[in-house]
């Protein structure tokens, strides 16, 4: 049994004079790079044109980028948003919040599928982030993985055997504390696996929004659960009953158990009628 794990992983991977590769860059990267892959093998699969990957990357990327940066200080920090707006682009880029880049991305979907859906290949919206957030859930176990590397996003002091005491976290005491990093790493690629599962069942014939659904719900349900388990990120959630995080986490499962409903009586109702969609 373990008493506790030691975490004193060094954030930065290597440096070559004044430029350095953390391993919070590279997961980040990574999950873009593997998500990239698995869109390209859903493109092959449902017989969409792979030339499209290249936009839907590059829409991905900065919608991500743009809605984690605003969504920081949006919700977080606004004082500094409306002080210092160009501090969302300028370095250095400190803070990210997933609640800012669920949005940033189901607008950049929406710009994109405007952009294909009245084409040939016939790429709407629902379409899209039904398949994206398969990349998506894979994308947030990178990130996890990297605020773990970064020792930030701590849990609180526990007594449970894989407990973890957090070194070069100088914020908070030196005690075991719960890898609520690691718990939601791992929660997103249990995830991810499902949401691949599904969609290889059903491939075109996935109730459009039940997977968009399922993620929203997954995701930001466990998400609001395990914040129970985290401490605050900054000072004035202290004063609340629900943190920010618990707070912006309950719109996103209520508009996924919508989505997933209205999935699915829309396709009980097309099977009835005869048709497959």
């Amino acid at each position: 049994m373990l008493s506790y794990i030691i975490w004193d992983v060094n954030p930065e991977l290597f440096s070559i004079g004044s430029f350095s590769v953390r391993w919070y860059g590279l997961l980040f990267a990574l999950g873009f790079l593997l998500g990239q892959q698995i869109m390209l093998y859903v493109f092959k699969r449902e017989g969409k044109p792979i030339s499209d990957i290249d936009a839907l990357t590059i829409y991905m990327v900065v919608a991500t980028v743009l809605g984690a940066r605003i969504g920081h200080f949006l919700f977080y920090e606004p004082e500094v948003l409306f002080k210092n707006p160009l501090e969302v682009i300028l370095p250095p880029y400190r803070g990210l919040a997933s609640h800012g880049a669920t949005i940033g991305i189901l607008t950049g979907l929406w710009l994109y599928s405007r952009r294909k859906s009245s084409q040939a290949t016939n790429q709407t919206f629902l379409w899209v982030t039904d398949r994206i957030v398969i990349a998506v859930a894979l994308g947030g176990c990178f990130i996890r993985l990297g605020n773990l590397m970064n020792s930030e996003i701590v849990g609180r002091p526990t007594d449970v055997p894989w407990g973890f005491v957090f070194v070069n976290n100088t914020e908070y005491l030196q005690i075991p504390r719960h890898p609520a990093q690691l718990y939601e790493a791992l929660s997103c690629l249990v995830i991810c696996l499902f949401l691949f599962w599904f969609w290889s069942r059903y491939k075109e014939n996935t109730p459009r929004g039940s997977l968009l659904g399922i993620f929203l719900i997954g995701v930001f349900g466990l998400r609001f659960v395990y914040e129970f388990l985290k401490e605050n990120q900054v000072e004035f959630e202290n004063t609340l009953a629900l943190n920010m995080g618990q707070i912006l986490s309950i719109p996103a499962v209520l508009a996924g158990i919508y989505l997933l409903v209205t999935s699915f009586r829309k396709n009980t109702a097309t099977l009835n009628s005869g048709k497959v969609r």
